[in-house]
């Protein structure tokens, strides 16, 4: 009897369902494999430094990712790392890593974040390399602490670059609701917060993605579809570890989070204070990037274009690029909106 032939389209499916079942027994890929050293230590946190192979600029650049993931999205895998491509480019890297916060830690506010660890990080890092000036790059919410720093610091920024920065809570529509929530009391977590001193990373994801991605299929299906291309397996288990490796939030900064910036939105209006000083946003001297993605669900634009407004420096640059909030992929070398701006403004050293 012959033996029934199966179409072609079928089989395909068949094999790429087999791959998709095989991949949970698979170890994990590795991930953060730039050579780097701990340069300074406190609390959790670590200031890691990535040597340039070979140094072209005197000006390092020192990265201050979101308080409520990992920084792993910067250096996911050789050839696919915002960390080696600054490194391939030749400048030296600083990542200042947070860890993750436990209950002891519940009374760490922004404040504490902005002094004790990224000040003190950035004033770490210049001892360290022996540089005269630096370039503090944030993203997300580790952008907008680096902007409030920015705007106190006493230390030499000649560059800030502003990646996905929230600035203007009152411009987006889901944060608006939330803050009239907040505002008439029927929304108040201060009590919860005092039990557990720290957001759980559970309900920071899950907050996350009720904003982003309410129903979470669409990665699976692209995953099935390329199931059976081993390369893109790979990355993609490696971005899906980190977008799910949320970290808890401190208590502390979370009320201030909500209560300064959500509520008050006090970074736009002058008022948000570190320590009994006004952190204005007019008052950054150095060159600013601001990098917005026009795709972006969490922080669209109109929470970022604001501090184009508010900045009073005489170069500053703002980047729309046609992406998501982290859908962007390094080669191993520097994108174009980094690559056209930075060398210039960082002393090439002759």
């Amino acid at each position: 009897m012959a033996k029934r032939k199966v179409p072609k389209n079928q089989s395909e499916s068949k094999t790429k369902w087999q791959h998709l079942l095989d991949i949970p027994n698979q170890p994990m890929p590795e991930m953060g494999l730039t050579p780097k050293i701990a340069v300074w230590k406190k609390n959790k946190s670590t200031l890691w430094f990535y040597p340039s192979a070979q140094k072209k600029y005197d000006v390092p650049v020192f990265l201050i990712y979101s308080l409520i993931n990992t920084p792993l999205i910067l250096d996911l895998s050789p050839g696919n790392s915002l960390i080696e491509s600054f490194v391939n480019e030749g400048f030296d890297v600083y990542l200042l890593d947070f860890g993750s916060p436990g209950f002891e830690d519940g009374d760490i506010s922004i404040e504490d974040y902005i002094v004790d660890y990224i000040q003190k990080g950035v004033q770490r890092a210049l001892r360290h390399s022996g540089a005269s000036e630096i370039t503090v790059m944030g993203f997300c919410l580790g952008g907008t602490i680096a902007a409030i720093y920015a705007a106190i610091a006493d230390e030499p920024i000649k560059n800030l670059i502003l990646s996905v920065t929230p600035v203007d809570f009152s411009a987006s529509e889901f944060f608006d609701q939330w803050q009239e929530a907040l505002k008439e009391g029927t929304a108040d977590f201060d009590e919860t917060i005092d039990i557990y001193q720290t957001i759980p990373a559970s309900a920071v994801k899950y907050g996350i993605r009720l904003i982003t991605s309410p129903v979470y299929i669409s990665p699976y299906l692209s995953l099935l579809n390329q199931a059976d291309d081993e390369k893109y397996v790979q990355n993609w288990r490696r971005f899906n570890a980190w977008a799910n490796g949320h970290v808890p939030l401190s208590g502390a900064a979370a009320k201030q989070i909500t209560k300064d910036l959500l509520i008050k939105n006090s970074l736009v209006n002058g008022r948000f204070k570190v320590r009994g000083k006004k952190a204005k946003l007019s008052k950054i001297d150095a060159s600013v990037l601001v990098i917005a993605s026009k795709y972006d669900r969490l922080v669209p634009q109109e929470m970022i274009y604001p501090v184009m407004e508010h900045l009073t420096c005489k170069d500053k640059t703002y980047s729309l690029l046609k992406s998501g909030h982290a859908a962007r992929q390094y080669s191993g070398v520097l994108p174009y909106y980094l690559k056209e701006w930075l060398p210039g403004r960082s002393s090439p050293i002759q």
